[in-house]
C-alpha cells in the first residue's frame, strides 16, 4: 500500500513539474493531458484507498516514509496516516481537482499562460494531498505553507492586473498572521509533548491539560488550551474566519477555476480538516471549543449578510463560502467533528459546481461579472441553468439535496451543545439559513430569470458553454444531489470515522441527533418539522418577490436603510481598519524603528559614528607623523620632560 500512497501524492507533482518546466515543448495539449492524467491517477487510487478503508475495513496505516532530520531526541519525518478522515479528504480533493482540470481546458482556452496554469493547479493538488495524508506536524506544516504559496501564485496568476497582485499579496500577508499563530501552536506541541508525531502527541493530551503556563500577570492558562487556540488561529487564516477572513473575497481576482479549487476542496478546507484531526486535543479544552464555536457562528451569519449587497457573481459565491466555512467551524466547536467534515464534503461538490457554473456564465457573457448586466440566461444556457439550480438548492439545504443532510445535522448538533456560547451559535446558524437562501436565489433570479439586461451584441453570441465546461458541471451536480443519501448514515451515525475522530462521551452532540435518526428518508421527513426548512423557503420566496415580482423594492430599502447598507457595502469596515490602522500603524512603527534604530543608532552611532571616530583619531595620528626631524626631536624633549617631572613628583 505504501507505493499506492506515494503514487497518489507524486502523480500530480510529477505532472506539475513536466507541465511547468517543459510546457513549451509539450504544448497546450500536452500540458493539460499530463496534468489531468496525473490527477486522474490520484483520484482513482484515492477511490481504491477509500474502498479499502470504509468498505473492507482495512487497518489504519501510520508509517514514516523518509527521515528528514534527527535533532537530539526529536526525529523529523515524512510519513502517511491513512484512516477514514484522510481517505475522505483524498477522494474529495482529487475529484474536485479533476473536474477543475477538465473545466480549465475550456475556461483558459485563449490564455497565454495556459501551461503555467495547469502546472500550478496540479501543484496545488499535490500540496493539499501532502497536508491531509500527513502523520506528523512537520509534514502538516509543509503542506500548510505549500497550499499558501501556490494560492499566492494562482490568485495573482494574471500578474499584469493590479487588483490581482493586490489580492494575492493581501492573501499572503493575512495568512502569515494566522500561520504565525499556527507555528507557535506547533512549537507549544513540541514543548509540552516532546514530539511532532500525531499519535504520540494525542496520547499526551490529558497530561498537557494538567500543565499550566503563565502568559501575563498572575493568570495561569492550561497549556492545552493555549496550544489549541494557537493552532486554531492558523485555521482562522486558512479557512477565512473572522477577523482573518478579509483575503478570501479578493481571491476572486484569480481565474474562476482556481476560485473553485481554493473555495471548494483545497486551501480553505485545510483549517477545518486540521481541527478535526486535532480533536483528541480540542476535546480536553472547553475554552478552546467555545472560542471555535463563537468565531464560527460569527462568520456564518455576518459574512452571509455581505452576500446580499454584492453585484459581482463570483463575490456572492465567495461570501457564501465564508458563511459555509463558519457552519463547519461551528460544528467543530460543538464537538460534532463528523458533521463538520460531512458538510465539508457536501459543500465541496456543490460549491465547486456553483463556482464553475458562475464561470460558465462569465464565458457566455464575454467576461462580464456584474449581475445587473445579466438576466434571462435560462433559455440561452440550459445546462448551466439546471446545474446552477441543483447547486443552489444544495447550498440552501433543501430537503433531499446533499447540503440539507449536512447542514441540518450540524444545526441540530449545535442545538444540543451546552458549551458557553452555544445558544448564540445556534441562533446564528439558524438565522443564517434564511440569509443563505436570500442571497443564493437573489443570484439565481438576477442571472437566469427576469428581463434581459445585456446588449444586442452579447445576445447574438450568447450560447451554452462547450462540453469541457458543461460535463464537469453535470458530474458535480450528481453528488450535489445524491451523496448525502448514501453517506449520512455511516459518516454521522455509523462510526465510519472510527478512531480518527475523538469525542468525549459527555460532549457527543451527534449522539443526541442520532436518537432521532432512522434512515435518510426519515431524516428528510424530519426536516419538515424543523424551523430551518421554513426559514430557507422564506428566504427563497423573499428573493423571488424582491428581485422578480417587485424589483423596485431593493432600491427603496437601500435608500431607507442607507447606513446599514453602507456598513455592509464596506464589509463592516474590516478592510478600512486593516489598511488605515494596522497597515499605517505598522508602517509608522517600522519607520520610527528605521529612523531611530537603524539610522540613528546602528548607522548613526555604531557604523557611521565608529567610522568618524576612527577618522578623527587617524587625523590626529597623521599630524604626529609629519616626517620633519625637529618635530620628532621636540616630541622627544616633551616626552622626556614629562617622564622626569613624574619621577620628581614620585620622589
Amino acid at each position: 500500500m505504501e507505493n499506492i500512497y506515494l503514487s497518489i501524492v507524486l502523480a500530480p507533482l510529477i505532472a506539475a513539474i513536466v507541465a511547468g518546466l517543459f510546457g513549451r515543448q509539450i504544448g497546450r495539449a500536452g500540458a493539460h493531458t499530463i496534468t489531468i492524467l496525473g490527477v486522474g491517477v490520484a483520484f482513482v487510487l484515492s477511490v481504491l484507498v477509500a474502498k479499502d478503508v470504509f468498505i473492507d475495513g482495512a487497518e489504519v496505516f501510520n508509517q514514516a516514509i523518509y527521515t528528514w532530520a534527527v535533532v537530539g531526541d526529536l526525529t523529523m519525518e515524512i510519513g502517511f496516516l491513512i484512516d477514514p478522515l484522510s481517505a475522505l479528504m483524498m477522494v474529495v480533493v482529487t475529484f474536485v481537482s479533476l473536474m477543475v482540470h477538465v473545466y480549465t481546458i475550456g475556461y483558459m482556452h485563449d490564455d497565454p499562460g495556459y501551461q503555467r496554469f495547469f502546472s500550478y493547479i496540479s501543484l496545488f493538488t499535490f500540496a493539499m494531498l501532502m497536508l491531509v495524508m500527513s502523520n506528523n506536524f512537520l509534514q502538516l506544516f509543509f503542506g500548510w505553507e505549500a497550499v499558501g504559496l501556490v494560492s499566492y501564485l494562482l490568485i495573482g496568476f494574471w500578474y499584469r492586473k493590479p487588483t490581482a497582485i493586490f489580492a494575492n499579496f493581501k492573501a499572503f500577508v493575512v495568512n502569515r498572521v494566522g500561520d504565525f499563530g499556527f507555528l507557535l501552536g506547533i512549537g507549544a506541541v513540541l514543548m509540552y509533548a516532546g514530539s511532532l508525531d500525531y499519535v504520540t502527541v494525542f496520547g499526551q493530551a490529558e497530561q498537557m491539560q494538567a500543565q499550566s503556563v503563565n502568559i501575563w500577570g498572575e493568570a495561569q492558562w492550561s497549556a492545552l488550551t493555549l496550544t489549541c487556540i494557537l493552532l486554531f488561529i492558523g485555521a482562522m487564516g486558512k479557512s477565512a474566519q473572522v477577523p482573518l477572513h478579509v483575503w478570501l473575497p479578493d481571491s476572486m481576482e484569480g481565474p474562476t477555476p482556481i476560485s473553485a479549487l481554493i473555495h471548494a476542496a483545497t486551501m480553505v478546507t485545510a483549517g477545518i480538516f486540521m481541527v478535526a484531526r486535532m480533536s483528541p486535543l480540542f476535546e480536553f479544552s472547553t475554552a478552546a471549543l467555545s472560542f471555535v464555536l463563537v468565531i464560527g457562528a460569527t462568520t456564518a451569519f455576518f459574512m452571509g449578510l455581505l452576500g446580499l449587497v454584492q453585484h459581482d457573481i463570483k463575490r456572492v459565491v465567495a461570501y457564501s463560502t465564508l458563511s459555509q466555512l463558519g457552519y463547519m467551524t461551528v460544528a467543530l466547536g460543538a464537538s460534532a467533528y463528523a458533521a463538520g467534515m460531512f458538510h465539508l464534503m457536501t459543500h465541496a461538490f456543490f460549491k465547486a459546481l456553483l463556482f464553475l457554473a458562475a464561470g460558465s456564465v462569465i464565458i457566455g457573457m464575454h467576461h462580464v461579472q456584474d449581475m445587473r448586466k445579466m438576466g434571462g440566461l435560462r433559455k440561452y444556457m440550459p445546462i448551466t441553468y439546471w446545474t446552477s439550480l441543483v447547486g443552489t438548492l444544495a447550498l440552501i439545504g433543501f430537503p433531499g439535496f446533499s447540503g440539507y443532510f449536512s447542514k441540518d445535522a450540524l444545526i441540530e448538533a449545535v442545538h444540543a451543545a451546552e458549551l458557553p456560547g452555544a445558544t448564540y451559535a445556534y441562533w446564528c446558524v439558524l438565522l443564517g439559513v434564511f440569509v443563505t437562501a436570500l442571497y443564493s436565489f437573489r443570484l439565481f433570479f438576477l442571472v437566469f430569470h427576469g428581463k434581459e439586461r445585456f446588449d444586442a451584441h452579447t445576445r447574438e453570441h450568447l450560447h451554452e458553454s462547450p462540453w469541457v465546461v458543461t460535463v464537469p458541471l453535470i458530474l458535480l451536480a450528481i453528488p450535489s444531489v445524491a451523496i448525502g443519501w448514501v453517506t449520512i448514515g455511516p459518516l454521522l451515525f455509523g462510526g465510519a470515522f472510527g478512531t480518527s475522530i475523538f469525542v468525549l462521551p459527555q460532549s457527543d452532540t451527534l449522539a443526541v441527533v442520532a436518537e432521532h435518526f432512522t434512515s435518510p428518508a426519515g431524516f428528510v421527513a424530519h426536516g419538515f418539522m424543523t424551523p430551518a426548512l421554513y426559514l430557507a423557503l422564506a428566504g427563497g420566496v423573499a428573493a423571488w418577490y424582491l428581485y422578480l415580482k417587485r424589483p423596485d423594492i431593493p432600491a427603496q430599502l437601500q435608500d431607507r436603510f442607507h447606513r446599514l447598507h453602507a456598513v455592509l457595502e464596506n464589509k463592516y469596515f474590516f478592510d478600512a481598519f486593516n489598511e488605515q490602522v494596522l497597515a499605517r500603524g505598522s508602517r509608522f512603527f517600522g519607520g520610527a524603528l528605521w529612523r531611530g534604530g537603524d539610522q540613528g543608532i546602528i548607522d548613526g552611532v555604531l557604523v557611521n559614528g565608529s567610522a568618524k571616530a576612527v577618522g578623527w583619531i587617524a587625523g590626529i595620528s597623521r599630524r604626529l607623523q609629519s616626517g620633519y626631524l625637529y618635530h620628532y626631536a621636540f616630541t622627544m624633549v616633551i616626552g622626556l620632560s614629562l617622564v622626569l617631572g613624574w619621577l620628581l613628583i614620585r620622589a
